[in-house]
């Protein structure tokens, strides 16, 4: 497309030192490459980031070439893809179709026993909570929640309150869906690791968003998905199994590729053979080969750009975003903390006597969709910007807080 050789070109800034981060006419070019309607303001990519041309058309592309040719496989290779993306190795890399399949490998495969602790959050997605609450009901493991506090340091002290000896899982989002809130992962799972806790974590908000290095984290497994911030394909995801974790962390939902080619059900006895040596394991059977070269599209579409202007974009979109809530002064109370380490693109606040759900259908009626945060009580809303947003988007939602205040 013409506008994707624009943003190539554009790039070009970027390599000879320029920052384009706050150059309009680029992201304005950035914009046309979407195709969300130029009357919708979308700022809830949080839950569905809309995917660019490019990725749309790899999609269609590759759906053609497996129903043209009948071809079998071909997504394996997007692996390979995603591990340079996220630091990882490829044989550390499983494809899932979503960060709740990665969150239940981490929850059903870590070894527990009735009586063991497992430390998450009060502001978890459905996603990470109820499998671990299921196993808690069947297995009897026992869950203990902190709060997470307004800088990254306390939110790391009250992980670390909760420790005891009977802790053996620290399952804690990246970054919590319901505010935004970078959490000190590394530190977290540093902490972890020196306790002999395993690190279950959440991944759905960090690849996209933040520069990703899984071996430098230090995570035992790490789960996400490429339809948010990577905007990606819906149905794709992946998990990362560190590769010392593989014969530790159980494989159940097996299949095809699963395995390393030894099974064999004519013998007697039958013969199983040896799992996969690799994160292939935690995933068999057909995948989409239409919707992992959607995956490698939004990739290259991310790299073409650069993963450090996205990053500097979105932050300083939601920078601007927290500087216009704490204009209403008292009468918003924003939940995403001011500290530079702990904010990015998402931010979480409250409208002191307003009913959110009414709000939030005042906000659709003027074509601005925001977030509304109902998970574990706290009654909130969101708000999240990607790099087809613009300030201008975020002043439209500041004008209607302003006439509902």
């Amino acid at each position: 497309m013409a506008e994707f050789d624009q943003i190539a070109a554009a790039q070009q800034l970027h390599n000879n030192g320029d920052d384009v981060t706050e150059i309009e006419h680029y992201w304005q070019n950035v914009r046309l490459l979407f195709p969300l309607r130029k009357d919708w303001t979308y700022l809830n990519n949080g839950t569905m980031g809309p995917s660019p041309y490019p990725v749309v058309e790899a999609v269609q592309k590759g759906m053609m070439e497996g129903d043209q040719f009948g071809r079998y496989g071909g997504w394996e290779t997007t692996s390979k893809k995603l591990a340079a993306f996220v630091g990882a190795n490829e044989d550390e890399i499983a494809l899932t179709h979503n960060v709740t399949d990665g969150i239940n490998i981490g929850c059903w495969g870590v070894p527990l026993k009735k009586g063991d602790e497992v430390i998450l959050t009060t502001h978890e997605h459905v996603g990470n909570a109820f499998p671990w609450l299921s196993r808690q009901r069947l297995h009897g493991i026992v869950l203990k929640t902190f709060t997470p506090a307004s800088t990254a340091d306390e939110t790391l002290n009250r992980i670390n309150a909760l420790i005891t000896k009977k802790t053996r899982v620290i399952a804690v989002p990246h970054i919590p869906c319901t505010q935004g809130q970078i959490f000190p992962v590394k530190d977290i799972c540093t902490l972890a690791r020196e306790k002999n806790i395993y690190s279950i974590i959440d991944g759905a908000h960090g690849p996209g968003m933040l520069h990703l290095d899984l071996h430098d984290m230090g995570c035992d497994t790490y789960a996400s998905c490429t339809h948010k911030w990577m905007l990606g394909p819906k149905g794709t995801g992946f998990m990362y199994v560190r590769k010392d974790f593989q014969n530790i962390l159980q494989a159940y939902f097996v299949g095809g590729g699963s395995d390393n080619a030894q099974w064999d059900m004519a013998c007697h006895p039958v013969k199983m053979g040896e799992y996969a040596n690799s994160a292939h394991r935690y995933y068999g059977g057909t995948q989409s080969l239409g919707l992992y070269k959607g995956v490698d599209a939004a990739i290259d579409f991310i790299e073409t750009i650069g993963m450090d202007n996205i990053h500097k974009r979105i932050k300083s979109l939601g920078h601007y975003t927290q500087q216009r809530l704490l204009e209403f002064g008292d009468k918003i109370e924003l939940l995403t903390p001011t500290e530079e380490r702990s904010r990015c693109a998402v931010n979480g606040f409250r409208i002191k006597g307003i009913d959110n759900a009414k709000f939030y259908k005042d906000c659709m009626e003027k074509t601005v969709q925001i977030r509304t945060v109902g998970e574990n009580g706290l009654n909130s809303l969101r708000v999240s910007t990607h790099i087809y947003n613009n300030k201008q988007d975020i002043d439209k939602l500041m004008d209607l807080i302003k006439k509902a205040v």
